[in-house]
């Protein structure tokens, strides 16, 4: 039997309230030709054995990233995730648990979080670090909004960060007063941190800088942060590949207020774009501002080591339309994983980790880069990943063609950023400790064939 509370005078009158005639008045914003469409060639039922069998024919083909030689980065990584963080995170006690509305008695959890918060704060240079998000992209957003409530401004500088990351902060901002300035990347002739820094004004809330940035590039955090703060404004840091900061200084030592980014290179696999981690740190005067679940130690009545959940009134499930966030949990069991990772490594293996990534990178980076008509773009320094240039080429044509090939060379610009033209030649590739010497030799030696 169907559970229907509300009746029809109680429909009416919650639609009378927030301005709307009809239920469908709410899915105005989801475009006509995607509302309610019909998927074609799927029937209207089929038993369960043949339903697995058509999904297993589909799969079939997909080119997994442990099928053929990976360079595939731009926001998300290709890591060796060691065995014991799937065998650890399926443990009866960690799969199963979510953080409840009586925290305390979930002693273990409330651990498990306290520890990752201090390990994010490390890696980002914060003071503090919350419990997570969802993931990168609305980290990225809760820190601009973050900055607008400290700022009382709602101007927002954002640089050349991923166009994902960019699209959430702007349909995010169309339910807000802040006004988004952007600044595209550019293959040839980039400004860089000089245009960014110019873009700042007495009206600006906050400056986003991704760390490296959409195209591997580092830029000068310190100096962005003089800049921003000499107008009154925070630096946000957004960090897509937390392995990076085991070579690079950390954002918070460069001078950033808020470090956001995504976490799923440390524990979490690919999983074929989800489900990642949200990572969110800052200054701990601005500590009672940030967005989600805060995870405190203290003791309790007899002395021994406990942990609370602290400051969760400004979540939305308690504070309702007060609230600085309507973030009220988090991502529980990619954050284990995670700081499962992070203990497995330390600090000296993710010191090796990363010097490993950037050595193979400038390896690959510099083969490559020695094709006729293959320029490297980055000049300045990269991590473990850079752009090339392709010139003359459409660089989502060309990383179709190698993916026949059973190559997946990199992520086309030209996917990225569709009515870019002048960044239609860009192909971003990434180098991590799972690329092999073959799997470079395979790359080049079939990219110089396809471009020949």
């Amino acid at each position: 039997m169907r559970y229907l509370p509300l009746t029809p005078t109680d429909r009416s009158e919650m639609l009378a309230t927030i301005g709307v005639d009809t239920v469908d008045d709410l899915f105005r914003d989801v475009p006509e030709g995607v509302l309610n469409a019909e998927i074609a060639g799927l029937p209207a039922h089929a038993s369960e054995m043949a339903v697995e069998r058509h999904m297993k024919k589909l799969a079939a083909k997909n080119l997994s990233a442990a099928d053929a030689p990976f360079f595939l980065g731009a926001g998300a990584y290709r890591h060796h995730v060691p065995a014991s963080v799937d065998h650890l995170i399926q443990r009866g006690e960690f799969l199963t648990a979510y953080t409840p509305y009586q925290p305390e008695i979930a002693q273990g959890t409330l651990q498990v979080l306290f520890e990752f918060q201090t390990q994010v704060a490390r890696l980002f240079g914060t003071d503090i670090a919350n419990a997570s998000m969802y993931d990168g992209s609305t980290a990225c957003w809760e820190a601009i909004a973050m900055a607008a409530r400290i700022t009382r401004r709602d101007g927002v500088v954002i640089g050349p960060i991923h166009p994902h990351y960019l699209s959430t902060a702007k349909t995010m901002a169309k339910f807000t007063k802040d006004e988004i300035r952007e600044l595209s990347p550019a293959l040839i002739a980039d400004a860089g941190d000089d245009a960014m820094i110019a873009m700042i004004d007495e009206a600006t809330s906050c400056v986003v800088v991704q760390y490296p940035d959409i195209l591997g590039r580092i830029p000068d955090l310190a100096r962005i942060a003089d800049a921003a703060h000499d107008k009154g404004a925070l630096l946000v840091a957004v960090v897509t590949e937390p392995v990076a900061l085991g070579l690079l200084e950390s954002p918070g030592s460069l001078g950033a207020d808020i470090v956001v980014g995504e976490g799923q290179s440390l524990g979490v696999g690919l999983n074929f774009g989800g489900p990642y981690l949200g990572l969110f740190g800052a200054r701990e005067k601005y500590t009672r501002q940030m967005p989600g679940r805060l995870c405190g130690e203290t003791v309790d009545a007899d002395g021994k080591r406990g942990f609370v959940l602290t400051l969760s009134t400004r979540e939305q499930h308690i504070r309702r339309e007060k609230a600085t966030s309507n973030i009220c949990t988090n991502s529980g069991l990619c954050a284990l994983a995670f700081s499962i990772h992070m203990t497995l490594l330390g600090g000296a293996g993710l010191d090796k980790l990363s010097r490993i990534n950037h050595a193979r990178a400038v390896k690959a980076a510099g083969k490559l880069a020695a094709i006729d008509g293959v320029e490297l773009v980055n000049e300045g320094g990269f991590f473990n990943e850079f752009t090339l240039r392709l010139v003359g080429q459409d660089s989502r044509e060309v990383a179709l063609r190698m993916a026949k090939r059973g190559i997946l060379s990199g992520v086309a610009l030209s996917r990225l950023y569709p009515d870019s033209p002048d960044l239609s030649e860009g192909l971003v590739v990434c180098v991590t400790e799972t690329c092999s010497d073959e799997d470079m030799d395979a790359l080049v030696s079939a990219l110089a064939e396809e471009l020949a």
